[in-house]
């Protein structure tokens, strides 16, 4: 549903070009060397070098010295055929970024050099808003309270699948509040010694309890668990290099976006506390590179590494990303990365973008929006429809580009605890995003040996057709339709059949009329909720008596003695209500 773009337009919200040999950057510089606003957006005086394999130290040094370049890092990056080092460098005062990367593709040794894009959040800006009816996109057309236009996830719930905590999702995105009591259970705090349950929210095994020398592990400064980081306890800050994925104040945004992303996925169900995620079981790990300025290529590329590293050195289950970020234009090493994430199972799920300058939404087929234009296979860009089933004004589309929708206008989730209410609505396809993502880590809780290819084509197959994004309308997207969780898994929920072998008696004079039944043969997929009692006489017609809870008997007292009656039940769950039973009658004594 991807189809590789080698020549690009300049993209109105932060998006750009960057594809190859000699490419000259698209857009107009301004005075401090970012791009304006509205275009592609980089951090000035740097570059991204990719060597080829074994490029010695002696190389290297000549092909910066063309560009008159400084090393400032090698990047913590996984093997990649074709790949070796790849370096962030520094730029002296006046070299511009276009120069220096026609200097460095010029060398034997680079494989390619690009800018260190800047990429944004593409958002604007008995579980209490479950009930109220804000949490409309994990509502359906069966559910209560229903609209047909949300993702059917509570019609999935009803049938019993609400997740695993085995199943894991990384959220690269500005850091969440991992200690959130929608997303965390009370008490987690990562002591001396411990390790501690964090509910939905990852607590690294690896790096937790007490070291050989006694030492809390999560706090020791060692790498325990051998995958590269040290202390990474709930997550990585590749932003400020360091394991601090929550501050917990202001600052920055204090991570908004990111805590209202990993509420969508999976805050806990439930709990009679605020909002639900799609999931209410499920392990949701915290990969932060946004700030209030945005966050860098370099930055996106570790992220996106470090969970191919857990899963391929950890044998952790990681199912999907959330990526619910873009901007920049095409980098081949954020490709790459995305690549090796293909290549270890791992889907991408990432927003389709929210438009330029003027919020309104542009076709990604004529001006791509990374990282959800890119091809990888395991790329699916989410677009943001309303609680109409329209697309929302915002969200981008395209036919060949964009695969899927999913509710992402004014989206209720989860807000860190910092705040006087620690919820609130966000739109756009950042909201949109973790639906999908949702939906994924649903999916392999359901079917655990499902592949990543298998969950994509699930989600790409159920989806719901809807007019404001099917393939022939003028805002498209692949598949045609939006989410739909149920579908997704292949669920096909119905009302309960009959309920069995209804009978009527008046065991004791003037006690009414006992019924018993038995419950019906099939629930429909979606458990028995209560049974409706109907109930007519000799010469009249039947009436709704009673509706009673999930309980197979019931005595009429409200009868006349010598008053013959007759009796049907039908049983009722999240569906619907189901066919009448035998009619069962019994004289009043």
């Amino acid at each position: 549903m991807k189809k590789l773009l080698q020549i690009v337009t300049v993209f109105a919200l932060l998006l750009g070009v960057f594809a190859g040999s000699g490419t000259a950057l698209a857009g107009t510089r301004s005075a401090d060397g970012n791009t304006g606003k509205g275009v592609n957006r980089y951090t000035p005086g740097q570059v991204l070098i990719q060597f080829k394999p074994s490029t010695g130290k002696a190389a290297k040094a000549e092909a910066r010295a063309l560009a008159g370049a400084t090393k400032k890092r090698t990047l913590r990056t996984l093997p990649s055929a074709g790949r070796g080092d790849l370096e962030l460098a520094a730029l002296p005062k006046g070299r511009s970024v276009e120069e220096a990367i026609r200097r460095l593709e010029n060398h034997r040794s680079v494989a390619f050099a690009e800018p260190n894009w800047i990429y944004t959040q593409q958002a604007e800006s008995n579980d209490p808003y479950y009930m109220d009816g804000k949490l409309y996109g994990m509502y359906g057309d069966a559910t209560s309270p229903a609209n047909q236009y949300g993702t059917q996830a509570g019609e999935a719930w009803a049938a019993g699948h609400t997740g695993s905590k085995n199943v894991y999702v990384g959220v690269i995105d500005e850091g969440m509040d991992y200690k959130h009591l929608d997303l965390a259970t009370p008490g987690a705090d990562g002591q001396m010694g411990t390790c501690d349950d964090g509910g939905n929210t990852w607590r690294n095994p690896g790096e937790c309890g007490v070291d050989a020398n006694g030492r809390d592990k999560t706090a020791n400064g060692l790498d325990d668990d051998g995958n590269g980081y040290a202390d990474d306890y709930y997550g990585w800050d590749f932003l400020g290099n360091n394991k601090t994925c929550y501050d917990g104040n202001a600052d920055n945004q204090g991570e908004k976006h990111g805590t209202h992303v990993a509420g969508t996925i999976g805050a806990l169900g439930n709990n009679s506390r605020g909002v639900v995620g799609v999931n209410w079981n499920v392990t949701v790990i915290c990969g932060k590179f946004l700030g209030g300025n945005g966050g860098s290529l370099s930055d996106a590329v570790e992220a996106v590494d470090y969970f191919t590293n857990l899963k391929l050195k950890l044998g952790m289950n990681i199912v999907a990303t959330n990526n619910s970020w873009g901007g920049g234009g095409y980098s081949q090493a954020l490709y790459d990365a995305i690549q090796r994430a293909n290549n270890a199972g791992i889907l991408f799920i990432a927003a389709a973008g929210n438009g330029g300058s003027d919020g309104i939404g542009d076709d990604n087929d004529i001006t791509p929006h990374y990282p959800s234009s890119y091809s990888n296979s395991n790329v699916i860009s989410v677009a943001s429809t309303n609680n109409a089933g329209g697309r929302s004004t915002f969200s981008n589309y395209g036919l060949e580009s964009v695969d899927i929708g999913a509710p992402g206008t004014s989206i209720y989730s989860t807000l860190p605890s910092y705040l006087s209410t620690p919820y609130g609505a966000y739109s756009g396809t950042s909201m949109a995003t973790p639906h999908v993502t949702g939906a994924a880590a649903m999916y392999k809780s359901v079917y655990p040996d499902a592949s990543a290819t298998q969950i994509r084509t699930a989600i790409f197959k159920s989806a719901i057709p809807t007019a404001a994004i099917a393939r022939d309308s003028s805002t498209p997207v692949a598949t045609g339709g939006r989410l739909d969780v149920p579908g997704m898994l292949g669920l096909v929920l119905t009302a309960p059949s009959e309920p069995q072998n209804l009978t009527a008696q008046t065991p004791t004079k003037g006690k009414g009329v006992l019924l018993k039944w038995q419950a019906p043969a099939s629930n429909g997929g979606s458990p028995v909720t209560g049974y409706k009692i109907y109930r007519r006489t000799a010469t009249g017609s039947s009436t709704l008596l009673k509706s009673v809870s999930n309980v197979l008997s019931y005595t009429d007292s409200n009868t006349r003695t010598g008053t013959l009656y007759y009796y049907t039940v039908s049983a009722v769950n999240s569906i619907g209500e189901g066919p009448k039973s035998n009619e069962a009658g019994a004289k009043a004594k």
